[in-house]
């Protein structure tokens, strides 16, 4: 028999469902000496979280912390907020849009059956429905199906590969030569030569945060001139993402886990990247380059390549080329990662705001029909 208890505790409440317990935290750094062992993935890494609810202090922390009501060993951590939008009131995970992905941080002993699956995914809901803040919608995006080898207990919750982003992963094995045989097309070799014309030509990986945030700032300038010629808007040079990204940077540079990359002549800094890495996987988040002057030696896919071989030889063999189908993701030989995204009703009111996202998410397996509902919206208009 399920039951829910709640109970007010400083800045906590608890409640259990079925012999699972979720401790609801206000405090991140509280929260993360919880579960500072487990599964995760990169964006869970406590340099990310860290730095995200520093940066992004405008949000209210809602750290959801799963243990066995029994034993009291922790079995999950969701790191989540709660904000109010369009008079909705809505908990999702930490991430604003600058994670790849998201997920719990899981234990490393989690079960990985069913049944102790939506165990978990009840009890969160449960809870969730018990707080006091009478919350409307839970939404959480771009979960990947696997966290450290552990199968994501919270897709329970919704339907495999339900969102509309994915990962592009690249497995490159362990001969770097052959992997390289097989993009010969893209000419990296030859771009690096034309490069290497340049007085002072070389590659570099920033080994300290005062190097790495000279790049990143050139990075901030280098993207957002780009996105200005595409008439689009550019925010990630703005306070909170500025100071989130360069905190990441600081904390973890001197690791290994923050990689900020670039192609350096004597002109200047031609191109940059920004990424993490978590054991074996690096995640590329970030490109900027100098634009068409350099257009010859195709800067952005050079310091891309560059930045991989580099970390080939330090033992990375999956390299996740971000969220975002461009065209020369394939060129680098990346297959998708499907992600799901799950949507639940915590009050009457949050229930159309899910019947539509369930809609969004049944169209999306009908690309004619969406692409049909788009232009009726007028979303397909130029």
């Amino acid at each position: 028999m399920a039951f829910v208890s709640l109970e007010q505790l400083n800045d906590r409440v608890s409640s259990s469902t079925s012999g699972i317990s979720v401790d609801f935290m206000r405090d991140w750094r509280r929260a993360a000496l919880r579960l500072n062992a487990g599964h995760r993935t990169a964006f869970q890494h406590g340099y990310w979280l860290d730095a995200w609810y520093e940066a992004f202090h405008g949000v209210p922390p809602l750290i959801a912390v799963i243990s066995d009501a029994t034993t009291g060993k922790d079995i999950a951590v969701v790191p989540m907020i709660s904000h109010t939008r369009r008079g909705i009131r809505v908990v999702e995970f930490a991430d604003l849009g600058v994670s790849d992905n998201n997920a719990p941080i899981l234990a490393c002993d989690a079960t990985s059956d069913t049944a102790g699956a939506e165990a978990i995914s009840a009890a969160l809901v449960d809870g969730l429905r018990a707080l006091p803040d009478r919350f409307d919608v839970l939404r959480l995006k771009k979960m990947p199906a696997h966290v450290g080898g552990k199968p994501n207990p919270l897709l329970a919750l919704g339907r495999p590969g339900s969102c509309s982003l994915n990962g592009n992963l690249v497995l490159t094995g362990d001969d770097y030569a052959d992997y390289q045989a097989s993009i010969k097309r893209m000419q990296m070799p030859r771009c690096w030569r034309v490069f290497g014309r340049h007085a002072g030509a070389r590659f570099e990986i920033a080994t300290d945060a005062a190097r790495a945030h000279e790049l990143l700032d050139v990075m901030d300038v280098q993207q957002q001139e780009r996105m200005q010629k595409l008439g689009s808007r550019f925010v990630l040079n703005d306070d909170a993402h500025a100071s989130f990204y360069r905190d990441v940077v600081r904390q973890g540079v001197a690791e290994g886990y923050a990689i900020v990359s670039a192609l350096v002549c004597d002109d200047g800094i031609v191109a940059t990247t920004l990424g993490v890495r978590y054991g074996a996987t690096y995640f590329l988040l970030r490109i900027g380059h100098a634009g068409k002057p350099w257009a010859s030696c195709s800067p952005g896919l050079l310091v891309t390549e560059r930045t991989m071989a580099a970390l080939h030889e330090q033992g990375v063999r999956r390299f996740d080329l971000s969220i975002g189908n461009h065209d020369y993701k394939r060129r680098f030989g990346a297959e998708p990662v499907p992600l799901t995204d799950v949507s639940v009703a915590l009050s009457w009111r949050g229930l159309p705001y899910v019947l539509r996202d369930h809609a969004a998410q049944g169209l999306r397996r009908h690309p004619k029909l969406a692409a049909f509902a788009a232009r009726a919206m007028g979303k397909g208009a130029r």
